[in-house]
């Protein structure tokens, strides 16, 4: 799980999300909430390079809101790997918000499952077994 990342107000434009990005170094910003019963977003560079750079549209004059995905999809901080990996599957997400009791922890990619999630169940699995070959 990513725990960097930027909130940005949907009427911000794209430029002032692109300033954003830079700074955090992500290519991701959760969209916040506009009150409490509302949802988050989410703005991802891809979102940005279709509707803006492809369309030749001026970042200074499209809002944050124009671009976004929202609802931004979102998974439970104790939710088991496999069945993330599955979400991400079947809606062909790249990234999702990992979110506890109404509050952002981070995000979460396919790479980080890949890397740090799968990884860290093969290493447990082969300490845990004798006759791997581990020491």
């Amino acid at each position: 799980m990513k725990t960097r990342f930027g909130f940005i107000d949907g009427m911000a434009t794209i430029q002032e999300a692109l300033i954003m990005m830079k700074g955090y170094r992500t290519s991701m910003l959760v969209v916040k909430k506009r009150n409490e019963h509302d949802e988050f977003g989410i703005l991802l560079a891809s979102d940005i390079a279709r509707e803006v750079l492809a369309r030749d549209r001026p970042c200074q004059r499209v809002n944050v809101y124009e671009v976004m995905e929202k609802p931004a999809v979102y998974v439970n901080p104790d939710m088991d790997i496999r069945y993330c990996s599955r979400l991400f599957a079947q809606f062909s997400l790249v990234r999702a918000l990992v979110v506890e009791k109404g509050k952002v922890l981070g995000t979460i990619s396919p790479n980080a499952l890949v890397l740090d999630g799968m990884f860290s169940l093969v290493t447990e699995a082969t300490a845990d077994d004798p006759g791997s070959g581990a020491a």
